[in-house]
């Protein structure tokens, strides 16, 4: 099933999702399949539980977008435990859809997880991997990447937003 993307500013982006407690239930894994078909749906990379409307601490990245299924991550209840160097670039998001801005995040980041049968690993990734996991990670932490700019971008895009919604052009 592809769950709508839900749009900033709804309150579940902005909120800490809670912590996953029951893993290896047909729920779960249903959840994850469908987190998955939306992420690709969306044609993004990665793709938080909040980003559905579901305030849990579930990430999914697919940095191949459906074109290699070994490099399908899940990350439940996901902690960045190591960050290294840094990188700039280009990042949006699909719950702010139009909008790019340039964040500067670890060039190399180690997160500590669970997966989907509630077994710890630990997966360290460099560029575009430790963006995304960053990126995820901030998302149920109720962090949007818009966080990452300067108050003035971010403003400016509040307002955006606020403009398009009022013309009824946002979802």
């Amino acid at each position: 099933m592809v769950y709508p993307i839900v749009y900033y500013p709804e309150p579940v982006l902005e909120t800490k999702a809670a912590a996953v407690t029951v893993f290896d239930t047909p729920e779960l894994h249903k959840l994850l399949d469908d987190m998955f078909e939306s992420m690709y749906a969306a044609k993004g990379v990665g793709l938080a539980a909040p980003q559905i409307g579901i305030s849990q601490r579930i990430a999914v990245i697919d940095l191949s977008v459906g074109e290699d299924p070994e490099q399908r991550l899940v990350l439940i209840n996901p902690e960045i435990i190591k960050k290294e160097g840094a990188q700039a670039g280009e990042e949006g998001c699909l719950s702010i859809p139009g909008f790019r801005e340039q964040v500067t995040r670890a060039n190399k980041a180690t997160v500590r997880a669970q997966d989907a049968k509630g077994e710890f690993f630990e997966k360290t990734g460099e560029e575009l991997l430790a963006r995304a996991m960053q990126h995820e990670t901030d998302h149920l932490n109720g962090r949007l990447y818009i966080s990452h700019v300067s108050a003035l971008k971010r403003d400016l895009i509040r307002r955006k937003v606020r403009k398009l919604i009022k013309a009824g052009e946002w979802q």
